[in-house]
């Protein structure tokens, strides 16, 4: 994005602190996930390989793990613009023009995530329906999508604050710049 990482981390107002230290909040649990998933396969390992019995469903599990661990990263990846940015046609273009593109971006972002969550909604609810389990310890697979469900919506609210934000700096450098051409 054309604004840095480190001057987007922490915002000031109201509404930007609680959004920041939910995303934090997740982003550290998700990170408790991945070194869960990190155990679980070393145990695996080390019972295949020195026991012939390594845990059963481990795939499965580090699966579920590792997709509840993702949804918890990408408020905080978004509020700290840590998102993967592909600038190399635009390296060299004007501050107004990288600005606007990246206010176009993440509209797109979010109404893709608006989508992907109601989607995902009706796909937990099918999944509830159909009573689908993991055959190797009969977890219901639909049980950790409610959780995968407030991480968009936490998202959601996230991506509309940044966007909003990024609307509202535009606007300033843009009445900045018609002050100092005017003399204002």
């Amino acid at each position: 994005m054309a604004e840095q990482a480190s001057s987007a981390a922490r915002p000031n107002d109201p509404i930007g602190r609680v959004l920041y230290d939910i995303a934090k909040a997740l982003a550290i649990f998700g990170g408790f996930l991945a070194c869960i998933m990190a155990a679980i396969v070393t145990l695996s390992v080390i019972g295949r390989y020195f026991l012939n019995a390594p845990i059963p469903g481990d795939y499965d599990i580090v699966a579920i793990l590792c997709g509840c661990a993702i949804f918890a990263f990408l408020p905080y990846c978004q509020m700290v613009r840590g998102n993967v940015v592909v600038d190399f046609f635009t390296n060299n273009a004007p501050d107004r023009v990288k600005s606007s593109l990246d206010a176009v971006g993440v509209t797109l972002y979010l109404v893709t995530m608006m989508l992907f969550t109601w989607r995902l909604f009706y796909g937990a609810l099918d999944l509830h329906q159909q009573s689908e389990v993991i055959a190797a310890f009969n977890f219901y697979r639909w049980t950790t999508i409610p959780f995968d469900i407030l991480c968009n919506f936490v998202l959601i609210a996230v991506i509309a604050y940044t966007l909003t934000r990024d609307m509202r700096d535009i606007k300033a450098r843009r009445a900045t710049a018609q002050t100092a051409v005017h003399g204002d």
